[in-house]
Order: C-alpha cells, then sequence, then structure tokens
C-alpha cells in the first residue's frame, strides 16, 4: 500500500510541477505564429506564381524540389523558428511528419470529417519549446499540382511530378482540403 501512494504522490507532484503556456504566451506564440506562416506561405507562393507564369508545371515542380525546403530555411533563420510544412499525404519525404505532428493532422481530419472549423494550436512539444500549428487547406490555384489526376492535373504534369517525386501521395485533393499542417517551433521566448 505504501507503495502505490509514493507512487501516486511521485505522479502528482512530477506532473503538478510540469511547465504548461499561460493564457497570454498562447495567444502571442499564436499571433507570431500566423505572422510567420503567412509571410512564408506568401514567400513560397509568390515564387511558386512566378514559375507557373514562366512555364507553368514544367517550371513548379523542379523549383518546389530544390528551393521549396531551402526557403523555408531562410525563413526560418529571418523568424528565429524552425518552420516545417508537413502532410498526411506527402509529396516530398525529407517533410515526414514526427509523431506530434501526425496527432494534429488526424486531430484536424477529424475536426473535418465532422464537418467542424480549423483554428492553429500551440502547445509545449516533448522538449517543452512552445510549438504552433495551423491547418493548410488548399486553395484552387494548386489543383493543377495536387488534384485529382486527369481533371485538375493532366497527365503531362503527372509525369513531370512523378519523376522530381518517385513517392509522390500528394495529388487527388480538392479546393477547401487538408492539405497539411504547418509546424513551427520557437527557438526563443516570444517578447
Amino acid at each position: 500500500m505504501n507503495k502505490i501512494a509514493l507512487v501516486l504522490v511521485t505522479f502528482i507532484f512530477l506532473t503538478s510541477c510540469s511547465k504548461s503556456l499561460s493564457k497570454d504566451e498562447v495567444e502571442k506564440y499564436t499571433i507570431q505564429g500566423k505572422e510567420i506562416a503567412e509571410a512564408t506561405a506568401k514567400k513560397l507562393g509568390s515564387n511558386l506564381v512566378e514559375k507557373m507564369k514562366d512555364g507553368g508545371v514544367t517550371e513548379a515542380v523542379p523549383f518546389c524540389n530544390t528551393k521549396a525546403i531551402p526557403l523555408t530555411e531562410e525563413m526560418s533563420e529571418k523568424f528565429n523558428v524552425s518552420i516545417k510544412r508537413t502532410s498526411h499525404l506527402l509529396r516530398n519525404t525529407d517533410n515526414r511528419p514526427n509523431d506530434e505532428e501526425v496527432l494534429v493532422i488526424n486531430n484536424y481530419r477529424d475536426l473535418m470529417s465532422k464537418g467542424k472549423g480549423l483554428k492553429p494550436v500551440v502547445e509545449l512539444d516533448k522538449a517543452g519549446s512552445p510549438h504552433f500549428y495551423a491547418p493548410i487547406l488548399l486553395q484552387k490555384k494548386c489543383l493543377a499540382c495536387h488534384g485529382e489526376i486527369g481533371v485538375d492535373v493532366t497527365k503531362k504534369s503527372d509525369s513531370i511530378i512523378e519523376s522530381h517525386y518517385p513517392k509522390d501521395l500528394a495529388t487527388g485533393f480538392k479546393e477547401g482540403d487538408l492539405r497539411g499542417i504547418w509546424s513551427i517551433t520557437f527557438i526563443s521566448a516570444v517578447e
């Protein structure tokens, strides 16, 4: 009986001492996370729009393959955070979700299946760092590379995608579908 009581007291002590974010901190990280995600999406998006104007999918897919992660890393350095885009249906396997991201993605998918709105989430990750997650919903302009093959994505475009991403799973989406998430780890405290 004493062992059980000792384990229970230890558990209560450890869980009561664990750090969590205050309401104000959650609000600050949410605002900052949204700004960072928007700025990064704008940077990636403007480059993609330019490539689509220059040569369509033929120009856009190679750009994404070689420049999307470096541009995201550049934005990470600019904001002193770690920025990642990940999904349940990957195109680039370098963007594979970790266990925490899988839980967030699955939660968003569940909420969408129930017709509920998706909102950013801020919580401490396993390492104790503030972490911002936000849904990425597919926009109409993205259908040329992520839509249904033979409807939105031409056979030629599909072969270009496959040549750069042989393990691609990121087609078959419709406008408004959950494409993935922003996963932003704050390295230093937001002021």
